[in-house]
Formats: structure tokens, sequence, C-alpha cells
């Protein structure tokens, strides 16, 4: 119920599947709640990630001197990523370089996962406004922490009437960062269930890839980049005040 439930609705009336479906059922305080693919596809990411880390750290522990192999490459993306959070938040960066690394793979694994048929869970609204309400919460924390009284009276800056267009402006960034990611998501999945569901076998053959190329590998990527640049920028305007 709620969760995809447009999509699955659309997907009923032809051939076109949006890769939402209920699988199961169950009570929760008296209304029916499903586990949709979206939900399944969201815990094979996150063991993907937890997998990825323990192998990672197991590497890490027995580097050798001399780095070779996914040594390499573990050392190239820790470096890139020091000097991407760095780059954007100065000395504030050393902090933050875990959360947004963290960030940045969740939603690029989320975003590039209808590469193995799987339904992107950042096509659904329910994910993507969670991540940017945690980011919000870390905006916030961020400007009481450091700005005290100022996080408050801030908001009648410069002039006390502002206040409705102030605090309207700093509710909506949690809304407009989830919009923004979830809408060039879904608008890839629905273009390529579209395709696969309306277009004749002909025109199925080699085109789909290139497609994919771009709805998810590379709008994914940018999107992962967009969502974390906005959240470093965020973050770092609180605490400079």
């Amino acid at each position: 119920m709620g969760y995809g439930m447009m999509p699955m609705l659309l997907a009923s009336d032809g051939d076109v599947d949006f890769s939402i479906h209920h699988l199961i059922a169950y009570k929760f305080m008296g209304e029916t709640v499903y586990i949709t693919t979206s939900h399944v596809c969201l815990l094979l990411i996150m063991v993907t990630l937890m997998i990825f880390a323990l192998v990672a750290r197991k590497k890490i522990m027995n580097a050798k001197e001399i780095p070779t192999g996914m040594q390499n490459v573990l050392e190239f993306a820790v470096e890139t990523l020091q000097g991407f959070v760095n780059g954007s938040m100065g000395q504030h960066g050393r902090k933050y370089i875990n959360y947004v690394g963290t960030l940045f793979l969740f939603i690029l694994l989320s975003n590039i996962s209808g590469l193995f048929g799987l339904r992107p869970p950042t096509a659904d609204f329910g994910t993507t406004f969670c991540l940017a309400l945690i980011t919000f919460v870390m905006i916030q924390y961020n400007n009481v922490k450091c700005n005290k009284l100022g996080a408050v009276t801030g908001l009648f800056q410069p002039l006390w009437f502002l206040f409705p267009i102030n605090f309207i402006g700093e509710v909506a960034t949690p809304i407009s960062m989830s919009l923004r990611l979830f809408g060039n998501v879904m608008a890839g999945t629905v273009m390529m269930a579209l395709y696969y569901g309306l277009l004749p076998i002909f025109v199925k053959i080699g085109i789909p890839a290139a497609l994919h190329v771009y709805f998810d590998l590379f709008s994914g990527a940018i999107q992962a980049y967009v969502f974390c640049m906005l959240t470093m920028v965020f973050v770092t305007q609180k605490i400079e005040g």
C-alpha cells in the first residue's frame, strides 16, 4: 500500500512491466502492508555493500607494501573520495568522508541496479525521501551546533517578515533533494519499461543496451554525485554560519 502503488496500477493495464510487484502481504495496525520487489532489491543492495565492506577491510588489514590488484583499486577509490570531500568541504571534510562515501556507493548501486534486472530502490520516493531526511537532520544538527541561537534568529534575517520564506526554504531541502533523485531515476525506469513493453521485438536487439548505459549507468552516476554534492554544500554552509 502506498509504496510503488502507482507504477503497479499502470503495469496491470497492459504488457508494460514497471517491475514493482506485491510479494508478501501482512497486517500492520489494521492496514494491509506489502513487501514489494523494491524492498527485496533494497535488501540485496545493502547485503552487497556489507559484503564488499568486509572484503575491502580484509584486503586493507592484509595490505602489502607494494599494492596489487584490489588493493590498488581500494586505495585509488579512497584517495579519490578524500579529494572529492575535502575539495568541497575543506577542513571540515574529514569527519564526513565515511558518510559521503557510503551515501554515494548506496545511491550509485541503487541507480545502476537496473542493469542487472532489478527494480532500482531509488525509483521509489520512500527510499529517496529517507536518504534526504537523514541529510536534513545532519544539516540542522550542524546548524544548531555551530550557530547556537543563530540557527533560529537567522530565519528572521535580513528582515523579520521574511521568516515564512526562510522557514519554507529550510523545510523544502529534503523534499527537493528527494524529488530530484526520485524523478530522474523513476523517469529512466518508466522509459525502459515502455520501451520493452510497447515496441516490437525486432527493435529490442542491441538498442536497449545503449539506453541502459545512459539511463542506468550515466544518469545514475550523475544523480549520485549531485545528491552527495548538495549534502556537502548544505552542511558546509551551516558549519561556516
